[in-house]
């Protein structure tokens, strides 16, 4: 049994998606909603997205990753999920930051989709005018 006592805690957000991750030091896996994560994300480029601010700092056979994600689809789950790990990253040795800000890491994508406004299809979209 790995004892996981002490771990750092981070919160990311992308677009619907929450994701609340807890970085602990002892060597392990990565597991999303107590599940592995290759049973959640299939797409191996999603993964390996999810783990780019572990393999910058090369601690991604050094750390286990408890993750807990919820809220829009997979593009805006994995990175929350990456937003959340680089923040726990820093939290756990602030000398991890000036890293992955250069990296981008770090920074919060706000971009979410744009409301629908009435008497259009969608955001912008409105149906094709006929004079006749």
């Amino acid at each position: 049994m790995v004892q996981k006592s002490t771990y750092h805690y981070a919160v990311g957000r992308r677009k619907g998606s929450v994701a609340q991750v807890k970085l602990f030091e002892t060597s392990g896996n990565i597991t999303v909603n107590n599940k592995p994560i290759d049973e959640i994300f299939t797409v191996p480029e999603s993964v390996e997205y999810i783990k780019q601010p572990l393999k910058l700092i090369k601690k991604s056979s050094k750390s286990t990753v408890e993750i807990k994600v919820s809220g829009g689809g997979f593009s805006g789950q994995s990175g929350a999920i990456r937003l959340a790990i680089a923040r726990a990253l820093v939290k756990q040795n602030p000398e991890n930051k000036p890293t992955l800000k250069e990296a981008g890491f770090l920074t919060r994508d706000s971009r979410v989709k744009e409301s629908k406004k009435y008497g259009l299809v969608k955001a912008r979209k409105a149906k094709q005018f006929s004079k006749r």
